[in-house]
């Protein structure tokens, strides 16, 4: 009696497993390319519809502003730098403050932050978060908190007798313990995001409050608007 023939399959080979997973991860590289370049122009609109709204609400006396840079410790402008930093003018062109990118690691990943300079008050008159990953309903109160956004009503960056630094480095203290016009009022249960942004802040304005105010009889004027013609002449 012959026995019944047995049915049987070839091995796959390890090259063919092999082709497949590349083909895959090909395919799958393809697509997030593909999906990036799709989204790519309209993420870029999105943020500059974000920032120019930002702009808006840390610095509404401006009709305008002028990008500009530190290159090198002179201040000249500048579009399209990865933390701008922006000149605020009155509608006759006079300047009037500016407006602050900074960014800084938080709890969970980096924060970006534009902030106004007044010139007039030398102090922090106004903040926004750019970009924010933080602990939903804890990190993200340095946004609604009232009494840490009040901080930002005028906070003192006024410079030393010599115009080189800050007279008061910027630090965040635990929450109702703010003595000082140049200190944060923390939050409780938000420390690690509450003190980020007192450092950020700090690093920034060490850096930008003394190169603006060293530039400030340059600017005072926007480059392009003519000088405000003198009475009677």
């Amino acid at each position: 009696m012959t026995a019944p023939a047995v049915e049987t399959r070839p091995a796959t080979s390890v090259w063919s497993m092999y082709r497949a997973i590349v083909g895959i991860g090909l395919a799958c590289a393809l697509l997030i390319v593909a999906v990036f370049q799709g989204t790519a122009d309209r993420i870029r609109q999105n943020q500059a519809e974000a920032l120019k709204k930002a702009l808006a609400e840390v610095l509404p006396q401006a009709t305008s502003v002028l990008a500009v840079v530190d290159d090198g410790g002179s201040l000249v402008p500048r579009e399209g730098a990865d933390l701008p930093v922006f000149l605020g003018y009155d509608e006759n062109g006079r300047l009037i403050g500016a407006a602050i990118t900074g960014i800084g690691m938080g709890y969970q990943d980096n924060i970006r932050v534009l902030y106004a300079y007044s010139f007039a008050e030398e102090a922090i008159t106004g903040f926004k978060v750019l970009e924010s990953k933080e602990t939903p309903g804890l990190g993200d109160k340095i946004e609604v908190e009232p009494h840490f956004v009040a901080n930002f009503e005028a906070l003192d960056v006024r410079l030393n007798p010599d115009g080189s630094a800050l007279a008061n480095a910027l630090v965040t203290v635990g929450e109702g313990e703010k003595q000082s016009p140049w200190e944060l009022d923390g939050i409780t249960g938000a420390t690690i995001t509450s003190v980020a942004i007192g450092d950020i802040l700090n690093g920034s304005a060490q850096q930008w409050v003394p190169l603006l105010n060293r530039y400030r009889d340059q600017y005072a004027m926007r480059p392009e608007a003519p000088p405000a013609s003198e009475e009677g002449s």
